[in-house]
C-alpha cells in the first residue's frame, strides 16, 4: 500500500521546523508537468495585451473575467450516488457572474494573431513552468484557428517549437507537444486531424489527446483517429473518467484507443475491478487538484488521496493553470498540506511523472538519473522529515 501518511508530530518548535523542512522539500523537488493546456497556461495580463492587439470586444476587463471562471458542473443528478460525494450546490467564493473555462480559452484563441504570439504563449508557459521547478513540461495544443488558417497546423507547431527551443536555451528544461482532438467533433473530423498531424511529423510533437467535456463524446468515436496516430509512432492519452462517473471510459482508453496515459480517471474509483487493473498495470493518470469548477474541489482532493491510498500510479498536474489559477508547485503543497501524502510518496510521483513522460527513451533515462540526483541532494540537506 502507498504511504500516504505524514510524520508524527513532536514538539512545537520541532514541528514547525519539520513543516518549514518539508515545504521547502515539496516545493524544490523536480517536477514533470504531462497534462498542461498550452491556452489555458495564457495570465490575464498577456491575455489583455493580445486582446487589446486584437481588437477582441469583450464583456469585461481581462483581468476581471480570469478572476471570475468558473465553470457550472453539468447535471448533478448524474452525481448522486458516487463513492466519493460530489457536492451538489455551489462552493466557497463563487463569482456572481461566473465565466467558463471554455469560453475564456475561446477568447483567447481569438487573440492570436500570429506565430510570434503563439511562440510568445509558449515561451511563456515554460516560464512559469520553471518557478516550480517543472523540468519537463508536455503542452497539449489545440488544432490552429481560423484566423490563422494560412499558418496551418505544422506551422502552429513550430510556432509552439520555438517556445520550446527559447525556454530549453533559457531554463534548461525539456519540452514536447501534445495535438488534441476535440472529441465533440465527429470521427470523420478527428481523423481528418489526426491525418495532418501524422503527415509531417516533428520532434517536439510526441502524441495525441482527447479532450473537451466528456459527456460531448465517448472515445470509441475516435478509435480510428487513435489507431492512425499508433500506427504512426505516436504515443496516446486521453481525458477520462472526469466527467462521466463511470470506469467503463478509462477501460475503453486503455483498450480500444491504446493509450499510455489517462488524464484524471478519477471515477475509476467506482468500479474496484478496474482499480485493480490500473495498480497492476501502473497506469498513470494525471491528476489535479484545482479545477475551474470550483464547487468540485473538494470532490477532486478526496478523489486524489482515495487514488493514492489505493495504490493508484497518480501524477500531479496542473492542467489550465493560468486560468484556475494554480501551478504545479501550488498542486503539490496542495498533495502534501491538505491530502497529506509524505515526501516518500510525493518522491514517488515525482520519478514517475518523469518515466511516464514522452521523451526518447534514452533522454528519459538520462532525466531519470538527474531527478534522482537532485532528489537525493535535497533530502540530504533537508532531512530529517
Amino acid at each position: 500500500m502507498t504511504d500516504t501518511t505524514t510524520a508524527q508530530p513532536g514538539t512545537p518548535a520541532t514541528d514547525a521546523s519539520q513543516a518549514e523542512r518539508v515545504a521547502a522539500y515539496v516545493a524544490r523537488m523536480p517536477k514533470t508537468d504531462l497534462h498542461c493546456h498550452l491556452i489555458g497556461t495564457v495570465s490575464a495580463a498577456t491575455f489583455a495585451e493580445l486582446a487589446r492587439g486584437a481588437g477582441l470586444d469583450l464583456p469585461d476587463a481581462p483581468e476581471t473575467i480570469w478572476r471570475d471562471i468558473n465553470s457550472l458542473p453539468p447535471d448533478p443528478a448524474l452525481y448522486r450516488n458516487t463513492r466519493i460525494p460530489v457536492p451538489q450546490g455551489q462552493g466557497p467564493d463563487e463569482p456572481e457572474r461566473p465565466y467558463s473555462l471554455f469560453q475564456a480559452s475561446e477568447w483567447v484563441n481569438a487573440a492570436l494573431r500570429s506565430a510570434d504570439d503563439i511562440t510568445r504563449i509558449t515561451y511563456e508557459a515554460f516560464a512559469a513552468a520553471h518557478e516550480s521547478a517543472t523540468r519537463h513540461l508536455e503542452l497539449q495544443i489545440d488544432d490552429v484557428p481560423p484566423q490563422l488558417a494560412s499558418l496551418g497546423f505544422h506551422g502552429l507547431v513550430d510556432a509552439c517549437a520555438d517556445g520550446i527551443r527559447l525556454a530549453e536555451r533559457d531554463f534548461g528544461m525539456t519540452g514536447r507537444l501534445i495535438a488534441s482532438i476535440d472529441r465533440s467533433h465527429s470521427a470523420e473530423q478527428a481523423l481528418e486531424f489526426v491525418r495532418r498531424v501524422v503527415a509531417r511529423p516533428h520532434e517536439y510533437l510526441a502524441g495525441i489527446g482527447l479532450v473537451n467535456l466528456e459527456l460531448a463524446g465517448p472515445p470509441e468515436r475516435f478509435a480510428e483517429a487513435y489507431r492512425l496516430a499508433g500506427d504512426a509512432g505516436l504515443r496516446r492519452t486521453a481525458h477520462s473518467s472526469e466527467h462521466a462517473p463511470v470506469a467503463i471510459n478509462t477501460a475503453t482508453c486503455l483498450d480500444l484507443l491504446g493509450c499510455d496515459r489517462i488524464d484524471h480517471g478519477y471515477y475509476v474509483l467506482e468500479d474496484e475491478v478496474m482499480v485493480e487493473r490500473c495498480r497492476a498495470e501502473r497506469v498513470p493518470f494525471t491528476v489535479i487538484s484545482t479545477t475551474s469548477r470550483r464547487s468540485w474541489r473538494p470532490w477532486r482532493r478526496a478523489s486524489i488521496a482515495a487514488m493514492a491510498e489505493a495504490g493508484l500510479n497518480v501524477i500531479l498536474a496542473s492542467d489550465d493553470p493560468g486560468m484556475f489559477p494554480t501551478s504545479l508547485a501550488e498542486e503539490y503543497r496542495i498533495a502534501s498540506e491538505d491530502i497529506g501524502l509524505s515526501p516518500a510518496r510525493l518522491r514517488e510521483m515525482s520519478l514517475a511523472g518523469i518515466d511516464a513522460s514522452w521523451l526518447p527513451d534514452a533522454e528519459r533515462a538520462e532525466a531519470r538519473a538527474r531527478f534522482e540526483r537532485e532528489l537525493d541532494a535535497l533530502e540530504a540537506e533537508l532531512r530529517p522529515f
